[in-house]
């Protein structure tokens, strides 16, 4: 018995059941909730991952990328990119990592539950941040002199699409965090590091999982051959492959957002 391979699985059932416990995802209707400073970045508290999403079986995997590490997946996307074959480009897009932003925050009435960490994509990222920049504004985050943020979770039925929307709206009044000192030793005190809570696939991890996307056991798909870095896996899509599989940017974006927040 490979006791290694026993206690790596071990550890990623017991991360697994961690990043649960510890990430915050909008019910349907207007949550208010209260972004936080980092413990782990008193800068900044906005943490960046990047991730690949339905890579093969729907899986999603957390790219090395995004701690400036190879990444076996975004090197073959950035040679399908570099080709000059518009088909081949459009698949190094979809296979490039996309970004996935998380904040802490608390939700407001179960403060003593302690920090959560919520994940959205660029459009909610980008009002935030165009928020904090506005002098009106200011640093929202701030304990004392913050402010609060209804996030309001439309369903698809509501929204008219497949994967539903989800706004934003700052409170016009600045207020602390809490003012309770108990609280608020438990909001920084339950901060983990985000990072931590997610399993980084190696170099190797990733080059098997590309070699069975563009090589999987089902009898009904039919894949090319081609050699990525010299690994033969990879395989250069044909143009019916690369449209089958092509979403729009919009649609990526709201894909993650059913991803993270059902």
């Amino acid at each position: 018995m490979d006791i290694n391979a026993i206690k790596e699985r071990l550890n990623q059932l017991q991360t697994t059941t961690s990043t649960k416990e510890h990430m915050w995802k909008p019910d349907p209707g207007k949550t208010q909730i209260r972004i936080v400073p980092y413990r782990h970045n008193k800068d900044n508290p906005f943490i960046e991952l990047y991730f690949h999403y339905n890579l093969g079986k729907n899986k999603t995997y957390l790219s090395p990328v995004s701690f400036g590490r190879p990444d076996q997946v975004n090197e073959f996307s950035e040679k399908l990119k570099s080709t000059g074959d518009k088909d081949e480009w459009i698949q190094g897009k979809r296979l490039e990592p996309k970004m996935r932003t998380f904040v802490p925050v608390v939700i407001r009435g179960k403060e003593n539950e302690g920090v959560k960490f919520w994940g959205f994509g660029k459009t909610v990222y980008q009002e935030l941040l165009s928020i904090i920049t506005d002098p009106d504004y200011g640093d929202i985050t701030d304990a004392v002199n913050g402010r609060d943020v209804v996030v309001e979770r439309i369903t698809p039925t509501e929204a008219g699409n497949q994967y539903g929307k989800t706004t934003i709206r700052v409170k016009p009044n600045q207020t602390p965090i809490t003012e309770d000192k108990d609280t608020l030793k438990i909001i920084f005190d339950s901060q983990v590091n985000l990072s931590e809570l997610y399993s980084e696939p190696s170099y190797d991890d990733l080059k098997e999982v590309l070699d069975n996307y563009f090589n999987p056991t089902d009898d009904d798909v039919t894949s090319t051959s081609a050699t990525s870095n010299g690994v033969q896996a990879s395989t250069t899509p044909t143009n019916n492959v690369a449209k089958s599989n092509t979403n729009k940017t919009s649609d990526v974006e709201d894909a993650f957002d059913e991803l993270f927040n059902n």
